[in-house]
């Protein structure tokens, strides 16, 4: 015979003990949870202080970045417009403003306008010098370095031997680089210095027949593979509209430009 205190117990179902057991354990967890917070309240607290803070000042750090970069932005075009109109005096504070930048590519702008005006001042070995400084600093992106090393080799052109300016500039020589029609054209005429020919044609035809590079190249080129013997003009120049344009008018040292 049960007795009234273990017929209540029967009458518990499996549902009404899981409600309880529920409770229970929602009960402990609020004790958990109190305890964890009257320990480590203050740290939590400041772990998200610490996040919100770093949150904050990432974004005024970016939006600073965003305002320098405008501003540098603003300085380039100024020295652009300057030399354009030949105002080269007034270019030296924008340079050294440039030249303090943290961005990479604003320091080498600014080095390589400097020494170009060393070149067009008539100093082609102190242009060489600041040229050959840019290339050789790892701390400039590579592109700017290529430039660079080309713009040192073709101020020295007249000063060092053909084979130091083969060497060089090879690597850079090549149809898919970037410098690959200002490289190639001094090593063409490096080839020329050399007595040979035979190396210098088929790579002024190679540049003269690559629309990537610039026109003003691609003209010089083909009139230095047609003096040479060897037909450059595609198709496509034969209509008029690529560099077929220009005429043979017989050997020339190519001048180095900007590729």
């Amino acid at each position: 015979m049960y007795t009234r205190t273990g017929a209540h117990h029967l009458a518990l179902t499996p549902d009404t003990n899981q409600s309880f057991y529920r409770e229970v354990d929602e009960e402990l967890r609020k004790e958990r949870i109190g305890t964890v917070w009257s320990r480590y309240g203050l740290w939590i607290l400041a772990a998200l202080a610490v996040l919100i803070a770093a949150g904050v000042g990432y974004s005024l750090w970016h939006s600073a970045q965003v305002k320098q970069a405008a501003q540098e932005s603003e300085v380039l075009d100024k020295v652009i417009t300057d030399l354009g109109a030949g105002q080269e005096k007034t270019v030296a504070p924008q340079l050294t403003t440039l030249k303090a930048s943290d961005s990479a590519g604003y320091r080498a702008a600014a080095l390589l306008t400097e020494a170009d005006l060393a070149l067009s001042k008539g100093n082609p070995a102190a242009a060489a010098a600041a040229f050959g400084r840019i290339a050789a600093d790892t701390s400039l992106p590579q592109p700017y370095r290529d430039l660079a090393l080309v713009r040192q080799t073709a101020a020295e052109f007249d000063t060092v031997s053909p084979a130091v300016v083969i060497a060089r500039l090879t690597p850079l020589a090549r149809p898919g680089n970037p410098w690959f029609g200002s490289a190639g054209e001094l090593v063409g005429a490096a080839y020329l210095k050399q007595g040979k020919p035979e190396r210098a044609a088929p790579l002024f035809a190679a540049i003269a027949k690559d629309d990537s590079v610039p026109e003003t190249i691609r003209a010089r080129t083909v009139q230095m593979a047609g003096t040479l013997g060897v037909d450059a003009i595609t198709d496509t120049d034969r209509t008029g509209a690529g560099p077929a344009a220009a005429t043979n008018t017989g050997p020339a040292v190519p001048a180095p430009t900007r590729n």
